[in-house]
């Protein structure tokens, strides 16, 4: 069952509601803070290997917020080198739009490596934006040879787990988890309104940056803080998906066996073994047409299109979920035509 209508979650936030109220009632600095709200950040700290974490209302604010925060070059004392990833998701773009930042894009791990080495000698703060697991495309990222690369050039490391929250690392922990970031310094960033089915998002770093983002990312400083009863739900999801080991081992069959029947009627896919898997129409058209057809044979799948994506690559994006069954995955490939 997913666990955006799992019973426990509806229980959670039921009684989190009867306790504490619907709404907040204020943001976390003023009246809107609790015991639930701190119990859910120690848990997320404590799971992810780090000293501190902060709950923030939405993925978007989170991002947008500490990025904003990280890169003061007032605070800094001298405009920070950011190396960011082409493929990020916008929420990201936004954060570092109107910044006094040096923007240095890539797109490969190679091009990563190589732009590093050019900038080795410039002394100034350098950091490293980029998800784990891309939106719009599903790859992951090579999280070991990014820990090497910020060891190798002394970047501050800030990770985007959105789509690998629940899914990717031990126990769906995401892929942050996998190596060990002592020494480093790191900003982790996931979500709660993806596979855990809630809403809401957090950041974990160490004591001092969490700190420093309590008193600093206006994203939470500003906002109201989110209904207990969100919280509530939160805090069940996190300790559901931590047992879901044998939901996750399915999802991954059925990925891999949805990507090998795509491929057997001509369909070219993007994605490594995550369940986000882009089918690369091209045509904006054809890419319209495909989604309405198969929205007429009660399937839907996500219409991708520039500027979302570059021009000439528009997809429809599958998300499979622990719901799908192979017969499920066997209806879409029929409905499908082939692609010629």
């Amino acid at each position: 069952m997913s666990l955006s209508k799992h019973p426990e979650l509806i229980k959670a936030a039921i009684e989190d509601g009867l306790q504490y109220g619907v709404g907040a009632t204020g943001s976390r600095l003023l009246s809107g803070s609790n015991s639930q709200v701190v119990k859910l950040e120690k848990m997320i700290a404590e799971d992810k290997n780090m000293e501190s974490a902060l709950y923030f209302q939405t993925g978007f604010q989170a991002n947008f917020s500490c990025i904003r925060a990280l890169l003061d070059s007032h605070v800094l004392k001298e405009k920070p080198i950011v190396f960011f990833d082409k493929r990020n998701h916008n929420s990201l773009y936004q954060a570092i739009f109107n910044t006094n930042i040096d923007l240095i894009r890539y797109r490969t791990l190679e091009d990563l490596k190589e732009k590093c080495n050019l900038y080795s000698q410039d002394k100034r703060p350098k950091f490293l934006i980029t998800e784990t697991v891309f939106g719009m495309d599903g790859d992951i990222v090579d999280i070991r040879a990014l820990k090497e690369l910020s060891l190798q050039y002394q970047l501050f490391v800030f990770l985007d787990e959105a789509h690998s929250s629940g899914i990717c690392g031990k126990n769906g922990l995401g892929l942050s988890t996998d190596v060990d970031w002592t020494g480093i310094p790191i900003c982790v960033i996931g979500t709660f309104s993806k596979a855990l089915g809630c809403m809401g998002a957090y950041a974990t770093s160490s004591k001092l940056i969490i700190d420093y983002l309590i008193n600093k990312a206006s994203g939470f400083i500003y906002s109201t803080a989110s209904s207990p009863m969100v919280i509530g739900a939160c805090i069940k999801a996190w300790q559901l998906a931590k047992l879901m080991n044998k939901e996750r081992t399915h999802l991954l069959n059925l990925t891999d066996y949805l990507k090998q029947k795509l491929k057997e009627k001509g369909y070219k896919t993007l994605s490594d073994s995550t369940p986000i898997i882009p089918i690369i129409i091209g045509d904006e058209k054809r890419t319209l047409d495909l989604a309405l057809k198969l929205k007429e044979k009660g399937i839907r799948v996500s219409c991708i299109r520039p500027p979302t994506v570059p021009i000439g690559t528009s997809r429809v994006r599958i998300s499979l979920t622990t719901n799908h069954t192979q017969e499920d995955v066997d209806y879409f490939i029929e409905a499908l035509p082939c692609n010629l």
